[in-house]
């Protein structure tokens, strides 16, 4: 079974990364798994200092406009911690892509964060 995988690229506000991984680990991951968004990896980028990723897996593009527009549309988000994440971004860039359901968990497991 293939997913659609999401990755979003941030580069962050200089020095915040630290603050971001925070709330990102802390809040926004926990509240996108309480509204069943499958959150595959996310974490500081290997590459630079102030960037970050996200990746999530989705059934098709259907689902991930879905469930994104009603976790991102939601009270929770909006009255929530949405203001502080989002103040500590620059830019993001979303790609998303095939993969098989190995190469979903593989890249789970090869990308796992401790929170």
């Amino acid at each position: 079974m293939r997913r659609l995988v999401e990755i979003r690229s941030y580069k962050l506000k200089p020095g915040t990364r630290d603050a971001f991984h925070a709330a990102m680990a802390g809040v926004a991951v926990p509240m996108l798994r309480q509204w069943h968004t499958d959150v595959v990896a996310f974490g500081p980028s290997a590459h630079a200092a102030d960037t970050y990723f996200l990746v999530r897996a989705y059934a098709d593009l259907d689902d991930l406009d879905a469930r994104q527009d009603a976790f991102y549309g939601s009270d929770a988000w909006r009255s929530g911690p949405r203001e502080s994440v989002i103040s500590l971004i620059g830019t993001f860039l979303n790609t998303v892509l095939w993969l098989s359901a190995d190469g979903v968990e593989d890249l789970r497991r090869s990308n796992a964060v401790a929170t």
